[in-house]
């Protein structure tokens, strides 16, 4: 009875805490309201679509102000408060002298968001996303964006434009360095973990720096993986892997959404009323504001969709973009458009109150400048503890391909260990692309971590990977048909026990804009390749990349091959803590790897064809020269331990929640992490499912000779779909079950769904 009490008293304590944090936080936003419908009412319209319009930055804010031109106009709009939020202003120099133009000038004095692509670190650089989400670590993944926000909100930044949550299949798309891969459960989870690491749990904080999650919606399906370009896909890809990530965003509480570049059923994004106003603001009760990507507003005269500025900015408006960034057509435009009724009021009042609300949220009205310190500047920069961060994600995204023979772990008493290839001896590729507040060379290079561990290597370049020292956002030009460095690689090789070769992708091959047709090693590095391999097949190749590419010749000629991606800030300590054992890879891969480009678009959660199986020698589906399976599939990943699967379990008697258990032992000498994976298969169902999909996964740390068994919950929400009206749905009837290493390789199992 005691026992009872206790608990009966926590209960109550509890749900008396519950009810008393609804009824502060409902004071607060009711309060919040108030303030927000109070300023609206003071507001001119000119004013209202000030707040709508945004600017990058157009002057230097230290020197002169603008005498003419473009620059004066802004300049202009700034005083005159028609401007709500500028974007690439940081330095809480510049940040406060801005602020102080609108604050201390404007008749209302309302303050501006700041802007940034805070992508994978500000100054502190952790592992481009794709590779931080091979980690399956959300918490680590967490405190990479808390980080990141530390150090933005410390230059004066309050607003980043991520995560990016488009769902990819296309490595040839050069954006896929920036997300989380192909899979929509898990891209739903890391998404929720980063909006949660920037945007903290108190906007009080100084920093907690609002999130936008990007690109709505379909960005990463764009034709033949060419950025920008059309997209043309089905409701049910659209509801089932398109949309579920963002989605969870906005239950995650996202403040912000940033629209797309492409069409979609015809539309453009900027101006496509389906998404914006029925899904995001309708169906999901969106509370936050959208804004345009870049230009994307005058873009859709481009597509062919308006005939000229003006009716962009009433296209985009009353589809519900409610700020434009670099288009000048809702500051140019809109007066005019509701005076003349084109645009009613209420959409300009709308989109103005969710701005206003969440500047009221971060405290700015109270603080105009509470991103304006300048001690914090100085002592969060390049932080010891952001910098051990940054490491431990970077160690946390290696993945191990291939370790024929246990050749690694390497112990450092090796001599003679020749090390090749232009990117190993690189500062600035290995910081990755989307990078732009952070400083160039800053990165540990492959040769300065092998030395930091004490490795006894010796260096040859090989070739080089770019003719000429790249900045963003140039253009890459790759090296095609210099080998004179050649002859001193093959030397040195030949007398080299082992030969660690670094080769893959320059840092600004990927990213925004940097899409491919070839899926190869770039330039003269395969035949670098193959010419160390004649003398020497003791080889760990390390890949540095920005995307999965196509290496079929290396996975059958080298015995070990490290995916190592571009890891940021720490990458060559990441990467020689891994080579000779003081870290054990853990990671998986998040997008499958190809075989050939001609495979390309390849996912593991496709769907099963009427002819899926050689039903005759040729009429099913099928390459004639090449076999239907990825090099790697999704969720592949090796580790220098080895987990046996075992005792595959399924309690089914719940129709509320299928229970699965499985058993996973350690068979090695080594303690390691192992990440777990379960996929479902509904067998019969309204609309044709995936012949796998994840939903479900823990990562899992087992010491040397040690069993653990795991539980999987599987309720409605991992169960259901979406129909093709957008619907979610729970069926029943039976499902395949499969938990396991990766998505081709586990125990199988089936259940029924009552």
């Amino acid at each position: 009875m005691k026992f009872q009490f206790v608990t009966k008293t926590k209960l109550l304590l509890l749900l008396l805490c519950t009810h008393l944090a609804l009824n502060i936080s409902a004071q607060t936003n009711n309060a919040i309201d108030t303030k927000v419908n109070t300023l609206l009412a003071k507001m001119t319209l000119e004013e209202k679509i000030g707040q709508m319009n945004q600017y990058n930055g157009f002057w230097e804010v230290t020197g002169p102000t603008p005498k003419e031109g473009n620059a004066k106009e802004k300049y202009d709009h700034l005083k005159k408060g028609m401007v709500g939020a500028v974007l690439n202003v940081k330095g809480v120099e510049n940040v406060r002298k801005l602020q102080e133009i609108v604050v201390n000038e404007t008749r209302l004095g309302i303050p501006l968001l700041f802007g940034f692509d805070v992508i994978h670190g500000h100054k502190t650089l952790f592992p481009i996303p794709l590779a931080s989400s091979c980690s399956w670590d959300l918490e680590a993944i967490e405190k990479s964006s808390r980080i990141a926000a530390i150090e933005a909100s410390a230059v004066g930044i309050n607003w980043t434009f991520a995560p990016m949550v488009d769902i990819t299949r296309d490595a040839r798309w050069g954006r896929v360095m920036e997300g989380a891969g192909e899979d929509p459960y898990l891209g739903s989870k890391i998404g929720a973990a980063q909006i949660k690491g920037f945007q903290g749990t108190d906007f009080s904080s100084n920093s907690s720096i609002i999130a936008c999650v990007k690109h709505f919606a379909g960005y990463g399906f764009a034709e033949a993986g060419r950025d920008y370009n059309t997209v043309d896909v089905g409701t049910s890809t659209l509801y089932n892997i398109i949309l579920p990530p963002f989605k969870a965003a906005v239950e995650a509480d996202v403040k912000t959404v940033m629209n797309s570049f492409n069409v979609l059923n015809g539309i453009p994004a900027t101006g496509n009323k389906f998404l914006q106003r029925d899904i995001l603001k309708g169906k999901w009760n969106f509370k936050g504001f959208v804004v345009s990507d870049w230009g994307s507003g005058y873009e859709m005269i481009d597509h062919g969709y308006a005939k000229n500025l003006k009716q962009a900015a009433e296209l985009a408006a009353n589809a519900g973009s409610d700020m434009d960034m670099e288009s000048y057509s809702y500051v140019r435009h809109l007066k005019e458009l509701v005076e003349a009724g084109k645009v009613d009021i209420a959409v300009i009042d709308d989109a103005v109150k969710r701005i206003l609300r969440i500047k009221y949220e971060l405290g700015l009205f109270d603080n105009p400048y509470k991103y304006c310190d300048a001690k914090r500047e100085k002592e969060l920069i390049y932080h010891a503890d952001h910098i051990a961060a940054s490491l431990d994600m970077a160690k946390k995204s290696i993945v191990l391909l291939k370790n024929e023979n246990n050749l690694l772990p390497l112990v450092k008493t090796q001599k003679n260990i020749a090390v090749i290839g232009a990117l190993a001896n690189d500062k600035n590729s290995p910081l990755g692309s989307w990078r732009i507040g952070s400083d160039d060379n800053t990165a540990i290079s492959v040769l300065e971590g092998l030395k930091n561990i004490g490795a006894n290597i010796t260096y040859a370049k090989g070739a080089e990977l770019i003719t000429a020292p790249t900045s963003f956002p140039e253009e890459v030009k790759v090296n095609e048909t210099d080998k004179s460095e050649f002859t001193a690689a093959i030397k040195l090789a030949k007398k080299s026990d082992v030969v660690i070769m670094v080769l893959g992708e320059h840092g600004f091959q990927s990213g925004e804009g940097r899409s491919r047709t070839k899926l190869d090693l770039p330039g003269v590095q395969q035949q670098l390749l193959e010419a160390i391999y004649k003398v020497n097949k003791n080889i760990v190749l390390v890949l540095m990349n920005g995307r999965p590419l196509a290496i079929t010749w290396a996975n059958e000629h080298i015995p070990v091959i490290v995916e190592a991606w571009q890891l940021g800030s720490q990458t060559g300590n990441a990467i020689a803590s891994t080579l000779f054992g003081d870290n054990n890879p853990s990671a998986k891969i998040t997008m499958s790897f190809p075989r050939s480009v001609g495979q390309v678009p390849i996912y593991y959660n496709h769907y099963n064809t009427g002819r899926p199986g050689p039903k005759s020698e040729v009429f099913w589906s099928h390459y004639g020269d090449e076999i239907n399976q990825p090099l790697y599939p999704f969720g592949y990943g090796l580790s220098y331990s080895k987990f046996e699967y075992s005792n595959l379990k399924i309690d089914d008697s719940n129709p509320q929640k299928v229970k699965i258990f499985v058993t996973i032992k350690n068979t090695s000498t080594i303690a390691g992490e192992e990440i777990a994976q379960l996929y479902i298969h509904q067998k019969i169902a309204s609309i044709v499912r995936p012949v796998k999909e994840l939903k479900g996964f823990s990562k899992v740390k087992i010491n040397a000779g040690e069993t653990k068994e795991l539980e999987f919950d599987l309720t409605d929400k991992e169960l259901g779909f979406y129909n093709n009206e957008g619907n979610f749905v729970v069926e029943a009837g039976a499902f395949d079950v499969m938990v396991g290493t990766s998505s081709e390789q586990g125990l199988v199992g089936v259940f029924n769904k009552k």
